[in-house]
Order: C-alpha cells, then structure tokens, then sequence
C-alpha cells in the first residue's frame, strides 16, 4: 500500500502532470463563465510549459545529479557487480513476445561490457515487485537475467534480486545477498540521475558499492525541445523529491551524497 501511494503521489507532482491539470482546469473555468481566473491559470500553464521546456532549469537540474558521482575507477579485481532495475519494460516484453528495453536500457549493455572485463565477478540483478498480468508476471530481474545471457555473460554467475520495490529496498536485499566481504571491490550500475539516491541507500545499508554511472541524458550548451526539456525535469523532480523523501523518513543519512 505504501508503494501504491508513493507512485500516486510521484504522478501527481510531475510538472508535465501539474502542467496539465492546470490547463484543464483552466479550460474549464473559461467554459462555466470564469473568465479572469481561467484565462490567467492559463497564460500560467503555457508560460510554465515554455519556461520547463526551453529554458536552461531542466539540463541544469538533471546534470547536477548526473555530474555527482563520476564513474570510480578501479584498476583492481572486482567481486561483484549490481545492477539495479529499471532497464526493462516487463508488460511489454511479456504483451509483445520480447524483450523491451526502456530509456535506462544502457544499464544492461554496461553489465555485459563489465562482465567480460571482470569475468570472475558476480552480478546482483536487483528489481522485483513487479505488478504481473495474472500467471505471466515476471520480474525485472528475470527479463534481465535473459538478456545478459543472450548476450553471452555467464548464468551461474548472475544472482535474482526479486523482492525489492523501490531503491533503498534495493541496497537492503542486495546487501543479503552479496553478503560483502572487508576489501572487496562492489561496482554499482545505474542511471547517472539515479545515482545519489542509489549510493544513498547503499550507505544506509553498509554497503560500500563503487559507483559505476551510465545512461546520461545531459551536456553542457545544448538547447532542448519542449519534449526534451520536460521530460528531463520530471525525471530530475522525481530523482530530487526521492533524495528528499528518503531522508525525512530516515531511510538514508544523507540529503545529498557525495562522492
């Protein structure tokens, strides 16, 4: 139920949502004679639309998060390997009969890459919970498991996370299962926007993973769409209320990790 309520109230503090909401609700004002309020809600939801989309607040935002934790580097051996999900889109890959990459599917190419050059690591393929459509439920894991073996990266050396919902759940099951060993080298893949909150969980867990970033969205000196530049600042909202939210309900100790 918590999840349930979470994810609701992610929805609806999206700026494309509350962008939108405005303007319906702008629409309707002017329909039942509200005009003055209508029509300023909205010249406020078309300045805003504008204002998210072109200006430099969205790759800006968004970039902060990506530039926080560059990728370690480590000439060493490496132990282990955890993914975390979010690279998959299960109803698709189980609607359309194969397997369906999302936006953060460089996640998975980077764990095969690591896995030839660090052929004795192990890998944690963390993400469960997934809602399933009756007896084809499948979880993240699962699909991603497939993947990393058609591209050739070793079964026996790859390991299901399938309980964890969310990011601090996570580091909590994957620490259980990686049961980390004193001077073992732990590499952490994910997005780059996802990074601090991940490493933030991590932290809390007592897991002490190197970050391994992947799948930027951000350069310096690029004007964006109105798509892009939305779209880039629902992600950095939704990264920047987590980092928030885990911290007020004391899931994590830190705001804003650093590196």
């Amino acid at each position: 139920m918590l999840h349930l309520i979470s994810n609701a109230l992610d929805f609806f503090v999206l700026p494309s949502n509350l962008i939108a909401f405005g303007g319906l609700l702008a629409l309707i004002l002017l329909l039942i004679g509200w005009r003055r309020i209508g029509r300023s809600l909205a010249a406020l939801s078309i300045v805003s639309l504008a204002l998210i989309g072109w200006s430099p607040l969205a790759p800006w935002t968004l970039k902060m998060l990506e530039d926080r934790f560059p990728q370690a580097r480590n000439d060493g051996p490496v132990a282990g390997i955890v993914m975390l999900g979010g690279a998959v889109n299960v109803h698709i890959s189980e609607d359309r009969g194969a397997p369906a990459l999302n936006d953060a599917g460089e996640r998975v190419a980077a764990v095969a890459i690591l896995a030839r050059r660090h052929p004795d690591a192990r890998i944690i393929l963390s993400g469960g919970a997934s809602e399933g459509h009756g007896s084809r439920s499948m979880t993240e894991s699962a699909l991603a498991r497939d993947l990393l073996i058609a591209m050739d990266v070793r079964e026996d050396k790859i390991t299901l996370e399938e309980r964890s919902a969310d990011t601090c759940e996570n580091a909590e099951e994957s620490t259980a299962l990686a049961e980390p060993k004193p001077g073992e080298t732990w590499l952490l893949v994910t997005s780059a926007s996802h990074m601090p909150r991940s490493m933030a969980c991590f932290r809390a867990a007592g897991f002490g993973v190197l970050p391994y970033p992947v799948d930027y969205r951000t350069r310096d000196a690029r004007m964006m769409s109105v798509a892009e530049g939305v779209s880039a600042f629902d992600l950095a909202t939704h990264e920047w209320i987590g980092l928030a939210a885990y911290r007020v309900t004391g899931r994590t100790k830190e705001l804003f990790p650093a590196p």
